[in-house]
């Protein structure tokens, strides 16, 4: 084992001096400035963790800061990686200047100089066009800046004016629709039917509101800085409006629909599934309705929820531009949003390419469908993740779930009643994947030692043990191998498959209790708890 011994033992390794690297990737020097901004005059700690963070994004590195407890990390780091920031686009712009300058004269050389002349020109248009559309928004940034202040307080006042006029026959045409709710007018279930699902190809996805010229005008390098809760983004936030940077630094918070949500039949349902749910479902038929108007369909397009006051294109981004215009936390935007009457959620989602700092949780950065449906772009910019030791256990977290044998024989049992209310009504290929779904659920009750068609409590008691399984061996033994599960995954998430049968599950149950009045009470209160779940 000798040769596998150390040639110095430890205290002489540590007594090595280290020559930190002052060079960025292009081999150039990095200038560290000795002063940065600050609130007041930092300590020698504060100083040298924004110097280290400074050399550390110009280089272009990856690095892992420690400081004591209140040693002001949080506004060390916001000051140490916003005057990099900063810095960055100072000399963006004094390239800009240079190239716009810059004059080629290639007469009295003999090479192929119209190639290098070319390659200039290409880069000299990209630069140009960043700059000038950044140029652009700030100035509309610095005028819609000078207006908000008596725009705002004018369309408050007239909101209060229109909302008043309109609570008392609101009010009147609720309560007439509660009286007039009987066992005649039962729901139509035409909502509950899965629609037709014609392409197994990667598609656009059916949450896709990103995608428009104008939300894609401007997508300079921009710091995303994640947090675990949003508290501590809240406490962030604060941290930012203090630091010198917080009058002049375009920054947005980012939140789930619970947070940002600010329709009040939407926040009742309090579950988060249902919350996000039943906000796609309000856009898709708003869509549905927009396209019927297209086509010259003369009747309603029919919707179980309805269609969402506060998405609209035009007071979205409208809301997007004073989001930019100063720091702000998410108590301040669901404010914005409701004097504004445009949804936070998907407002501040228009405010990403725009922003030069922002703010999010960590399950927005880390889950991949998450990251890419918010429109964050990670390549070329700079991540600050906070809390870093809790980085592990999130993305165990976000990419782990925990089934039990009770959840999947209720699944069987709920989707093989589905399919049999309506299985006249749908499409091949929907019973096709419904198909195939029971049978992927049927082997996972086989392989967990339970039976088809019996309840959760009269499944057999088996002897509880642990296993450890690769992928490739569990579809063997569960005889799953030859199907395409990423096929049946992205089908669930198109046609909402599972959301169709819990509406259709409480649908039958409902008129079920109704026939039988002893149950109806309980059944209320079951009802009760599942949505506050």
């Amino acid at each position: 084992m000798d040769e596998f011994d150390d040639d110095i033992d430890d205290e002489q390794l540590c007594s090595l001096p280290l020559q930190p690297s002052l060079l960025d990737n292009n081999g150039s020097s990095v200038e560290i400035p000795d002063e940065f901004p600050f609130p007041f005059q930092p300590y020698d700690i504060q100083l040298s963790f924004m110097k280290e963070t400074f050399k550390t994004l110009e280089q272009g590195k990856i690095g892992i800061f420690e400081s004591p407890t209140g040693t002001g990390k949080s506004l060390s780091l916001i000051c140490g990686s916003l005057t990099w920031l900063k810095h960055y686009e100072e000399k963006q712009r004094e390239k800009f200047e240079k190239m716009r300058n810059e004059t080629y004269d290639n007469e009295n050389s003999g090479e192929l100089d119209w190639i290098t002349d070319f390659a200039k020109k290409q880069e000299q248009n990209k630069v140009k066009e960043e700059q000038e559309s950044k140029l652009k928004r700030e100035d509309k940034l610095r005028k819609i800046k000078e207006k908000s202040k008596y725009s705002r307080k004018r369309k408050r006042e007239e909101d209060e004016v229109t909302e008043l006029m309109k609570t008392v026959s609101k009010e009147l045409k609720e309560s007439e629709t509660c009286r007039n709710v009987d066992r005649d007018n039962k729901q139509d279930d035409d909502e509950i039917v899965l629609t037709e699902y014609t392409s197994d190809d990667e598609c656009k996805d059916w949450d896709d509101h990103l995608d428009n010229e104008d939300y894609n005008e401007d997508d300079s390098i921009k710091i995303y800085f994640c947090s675990r809760t949003h508290s501590q983004l809240a406490q962030f936030v604060r941290e930012v409006k203090k630091s010198p940077f917080g009058k002049d630094t375009s920054t947005v918070t980012l939140g789930s629909r619970q947070n940002l949500c600010i329709n009040s039949a939407v926040l009742a349902l309090k579950s988060p599934s249902l919350i996000n749910d039943t906000c796609l479902e309000m856009q898709q038929s708003k869509n549905k309705q927009a396209n019927a108007k297209e086509k010259g369909a003369k009747k309603p397009v029919k919707s179980s929820q309805g269609v969402c006051p506060y998405y609209k294109q035009e007071t979205m981004m409208t809301f997007r531009d004073h989001v930019l215009i100063d720091v702000k936390d998410i108590e301040e935007l669901v404010t914005l949003g409701k004097e504004m009457k445009a949804c936070p959620y998907y407002g501040t989602r228009y405010s990403i390419p725009s922003a030069q700092l922002v703010v999010l949780p960590y399950n927005t950065l880390l889950h991949k469908a998450t990251r890419e449906a918010t429109g964050i772009k990670l390549k070329n910019n700079v991540v600050i993740i906070d809390e870093a030791h809790n980085l592990l256990e999130t993305i165990n977290s976000i990419h782990s779930v925990e089934i039990t044998g009770s959840q999947v024989v209720c699944a069987y049992s709920q989707l093989s009643q589905y399919k049999e209310r309506y299985k006249t009504r749908l499409k091949a290929k929907n019973l096709m994947y419904i198909k195939q779904i029971l049978y992927i659920l049927s082997s996972f009750i086989k392989c967990l030692g339970g039976k088809l068609g019996l309840a959760p409590e009269n499944q057999p008691k088996l002897k509880s043990e642990t296993k450890v399984m690769t992928i490739n061996n569990y579809l063997y033994g569960c005889q799953m191998d030859n199907i395409n599960l990423f096929k049946v995954k992205k089908y669930c998430e198109k046609s909402q498959v599972s959301k169709k049968v819990y509406e259709s599950t409480l649908y039958n149950c409902y008129y079920y209790c109704l026939e039988n009045h002893s149950v109806y009470f309980s059944y209320m209160d079951l009802l009760r708890s599942i949505s506050h779940q």
